[in-house]
């Protein structure tokens, strides 16, 4: 249906559509399209650099990379009938391995001190150098760095890659396209296998997927794995740091004006001009800037962006720029780091004429480590001071005592001893607290010892049966369980109360 639509927004108040009389005319579409929620992405060709944080980041992806897929291959010997990987995750043997250190399920609060500790270290790097973690430390940015490295190798530098992708269709460019997305996939497989093989031993389970006896879970992962990884970060690369990833919106409620970032010296780059002519201008007396507009740290930067125009979403701290920024300044003569890692305060005190100022130590990045200090020294004394096997007692609730008709007063537990070692342990079991009393282990002859074994990485339950023969005991004393292992020497305790009638007044 045809709709009139009048045009208020002209001086003359013509009609929108209206001809030459101002007459209005029908207009079908009152509306105009509107705007596509996100950007479409705009294909990045990262050029390759060298220098010192380039370095840096090739340290880092070797030795985390390195560290991802071998470490389920080291060995570490805990004894007969204990697996020998260093790492691994024992789901069945419900166990966690790493080295030396065992963690059982009852001891999840290890994990709880593991996830503050590394959200502490994450607000800690934060607040020294910005977004130093996903510059050099997130997987998205070491993975995209190695995808990055094979496009190189089999299609070329940043030029190539886009003349190649400007011009037609050849056999040669199918052919490289064709590689290079073969290497992705089996970086990304080896990646899903990798990861896969710290639920297991590795050896034996990369044994069982290659002749296809491993669990069908297992190829599942490393399918979803595989597809993830290479379409992470073959494609989307800088769309998951600006678009998906929630750490940029967090991070920029955490920082303050000083720490760190990466950023262009405005008080030396500016005013902008080419070599011949900042060298005129210098000659003339009249200020030049360093910066000769050569767009060599556009160039090399991972997600696009221009980091002359300061501080941005898109930036992840890499510190490709700078190299990039180095080696130009050192070709024309002219000092180095007009782009470096420097706070907001001393921006604007350069450009005030002022000294810059380090405070790398303040209240937050105090604060940080104290937190991290405190959870890291409880974690290291629990884990110093724990036990390897664990005792718990049940009071029976109906009756909750009994009177024998000798006078003593009965009381009945159920006492659970956990034994966390892979080996079976004698324990010797005696209470406290209850002066006058006696104990009886259903199961074991009357009157032998309170020795009971418990088998390796079992629990097991005794009757347990508390006789008090003082005639005038209180109607709840506290009692202990105390259990001693009779090889080590190691013991732990378990406390109740003893119940028993009220005295009569």
């Amino acid at each position: 249906m045809a709709t009139l639509v009048i045009d208020h927004r002209t001086k003359a108040g013509a009609a929108s559509g209206s001809s030459g009389n101002g007459a209005p005319q029908p207009v079908d579409d009152l509306h105009e399209p509107e705007p596509p929620l996100y950007a479409a992405r705009r294909k990045i060709y990262p050029q390759s650099v060298h220098g010192t944080f380039r370095n840096i980041k090739w340290a880092v992806l070797i030795v985390t990379l390195g560290i991802y897929y071998f470490l389920p291959f080291v060995r570490w010997n805990r004894g007969p009938d204990a697996p020998d990987q260093a790492v691994l995750i024992d789901f069945p043997g419900r166990r966690f391995y790493f080295f030396f250190i065992e963690i059982w399920p009852q001891e999840v609060y290890f994990f709880t001190g593991l996830l503050i500790i590394a959200a502490m270290t994450l607000f800690l790097m934060n607040a020294v150098a910005g977004r130093v973690w996903c510059g050099y430390l997130c997987p998205q940015t070491v993975w995209t760095d190695l995808f990055l490295a094979i496009e190189r190798l089999v299609e070329g530098d940043r030029r190539q890659q886009m003349l190649a992708d400007a011009g037609p269709w050849t056999a040669q460019r199918i052919a490289r396209k064709a590689l290079k997305h073969f290497l992705w996939l089996m970086v990304a497989w080896w990646t899903g296998g990798a990861w896969v093989l710290y639920f297991a031993d590795a050896p034996t389970l990369v044994k069982d997927l290659a002749t296809g006896h491993a669990p069908l879970l297992a190829y599942g992962w490393i399918a979803m794995l595989t597809g993830t990884t290479y379409m992470l970060a073959g494609h989307m690369r800088e769309q998951v740091c600006t678009y998906m990833c929630p750490w940029p919106r967090i991070q920029a409620a955490l920082t303050d004006e000083y720490a760190l970032n990466v950023a262009y010296r405005f008080d030396r780059g500016e005013p902008r001009a080419s070599v011949k002519k900042s060298e005129q201008l210098r000659l003339e007396g009249l200020p030049a800037g360093d910066c000769i507009d050569c767009r060599q740290c556009v160039n090399v930067c991972p997600t696009g962006i221009d980091i002359r125009n300061g501080a941005q979403l898109e930036c992840i701290q890499c510190g490709l720029c700078i190299d990039a920024c180095d080696n130009i300044m050192e070709k024309i003569g002219r000092p180095k780091r007009l782009i470096g890692y420097d706070s907001e305060v001393n921006l604007q005190r350069r450009l005030a004429g002022e000294p810059p100022v380090q405070k790398i130590v303040r209240t937050r990045t105090v604060m940080y480590a104290l937190i991290i200090a405190a959870v890291g020294g409880i974690m290291l004394y629990a884990l110093l001071t724990r036990h390897a096997f664990d005792v718990s007692v049940i009071h029976d609730r109906n009756p909750v005592f009994v009177r024998m008709t000798d006078g003593a007063i009965r009381n009945g537990y159920t006492l659970r001893i956990l034994n966390k070692r892979l080996e079976p342990r004698r324990f010797a079991v005696s209470v406290q607290g209850v002066p006058a009393s006696t104990i009886e282990i259903i199961g074991l002859p009357l009157g032998a010892a309170h020795n009971v074994e418990v088998g390796p990485d079992q629990s097991r339950e005794f009757r347990v049966l508390v006789n008090n023969y003082d005639f005038a005991p209180l109607a709840s004393t506290p009692i202990i369980f105390h259990v001693v292992d009779l090889d080590s020497r190691e013991w732990a305790q378990a406390k109740d109360h003893f119940r028993a009638p009220e005295r009569s007044k």
